[in-house]
C-alpha cells in the first residue's frame, strides 16, 4: 500500500457522464491524484478536448461511447475498458439526467427517462464493472447522487425517486460485493450550478433563498467535490463501505431561517 493513501497512481478510473460539468470536475481531480480514465458520452467525439486536456497533464484518456439506458452499450464499453488497460480499479456512476415539472404533468415517458437513466442505468453500469473487479478481489465503485437522496424536493418528484434508489441501492451492493474487497459508496453533492441546474441560478431571488438554507452560505463550486471523490477512490476509504457522503455545505442538516425568500427548486 500506497504511504500516501490518497495516490492513485497505477489506478484504472472509469467516469461516466464526462462530456461535461462534475463529470469532468471527478476526472480532473482523479488525474490529479494520479488516476487513467475512460471517459464516456453518448457522443464521444464531445470527450475529445477533455481527453486532451487530461492527457496534458500526464494521464491516459480513453473516450468511449455510452448509453446508459442500452445495456448492449455498457457491456461494449465495459469490454472495451478492460480491453485497453487490463484492469477497471475505480468507476464514478455519475451519468444522470432530470425533468422538471410539477408532479401532475409528468409523463410517463418522463418518468422512465430519468429513472431508466439515474437508477437502472447506474446499477448496470456497476454489474457490468464489479464483473471485472470481482476476479482481482479489489474495487471501489463511487455512485454519484445528490442531496435528494435523503430529501424531497417539489417538482423533481422521479428524479428525488431515483436519487433515493441509488443511495439504497449503494447499501445493497456494498454487503453483497464486501466480500470481494469491493467498496460501494454513493457521493451525494448539495447545491451545484451544473447544466442541470443552470436555470435555477438565474433567479436571483432563488439563489438567496437557497444560500440562506446552506449553513456555509454558498452553492457548491466544482472544486469542493475533490476531496471526497479522492477519498472514495482511494486507499484511504478502504473501510469505508455502504454510505452515502453528502456534500452540500450543511443543508442537509434541515436548518430552516426566517427570509422572504419561499419558493423551492
Amino acid at each position: 500500500m500506497s504511504v500516501n493513501l490518497f495516490d492513485l497512481s497505477g489506478k484504472v478510473a472509469i467516469v461516466t457522464g464526462a462530456s461535461r460539468g462534475l463529470g469532468q470536475q471527478f476526472g480532473r481531480a482523479l488525474a490529479r491524484a494520479g488516476a487513467d480514465l475512460v471517459i464516456t458520452s453518448r457522443d464521444p467525439a464531445t470527450l475529445i478536448p477533455f481527453k486532451e486536456e487530461i492527457e496534458a497533464m500526464g494521464r491516459r484518456a480513453l473516450p468511449l461511447a455510452l448509453d446508459v439506458r442500452d445495456y448492449d452499450s455498457i457491456q461494449q464499453m465495459v469490454e472495451d475498458a478492460y480491453e485497453a488497460y487490463g484492469k477497471i480499479d475505480i468507476l464514478v456512476n455519475n451519468a444522470g439526467c432530470n425533468v422538471r415539472k410539477p408532479a401532475l404533468e409528468i409523463t410517463w415517458d418522463d418518468w422512465n427517462l430519468v429513472l431508466d437513466t439515474n437508477l437502472r442505468g447506474s446499477f448496470f453500469v456497476a454489474q457490468a464493472v464489479a464483473r471485472k473487479m470481482i476476479p482481482r478481489r479489489y474495487g471501489r465503485i463511487i455512485n454519484i447522487g445528490s442531496v435528494t437522496c435523503v430529501f424531497g424536493y417539489a417538482g423533481v418528484t422521479p428524479y428525488c425517486a431515483s436519487r433515493g434508489g441509488v443511495k439504497q441501492m449503494t447499501m445493497s451492493l456494498a454487503d453483497e460485493w464486501g466480500i470481494y474487497g469491493i467498496t460501494v459508496n454513493c457521493l451525494a453533492p448539495g447545491w451545484f450550478k451544473t447544466e442541470q441546474t443552470k436555470v435555477l441560478y438565474e433567479d436571483h431571488e432563488w439563489v438567496a433563498y437557497i444560500c440562506d438554507r446552506i449553513p456555509l452560505k454558498r452553492p457548491g463550486l466544482p472544486g469542493d467535490l475533490d476531496g471526497a471523490v479522492v477519498f472514495l477512490a482511494s486507499d484511504a476509504s478502504a473501510y469505508l463501505t455502504g454510505q452515502t457522503i453528502l456534500v452540500d455545505g450543511g443543508i442537509s442538516t434541515g436548518a430552516t431561517r426566517a427570509t422572504s425568500h419561499r419558493r423551492e427548486a
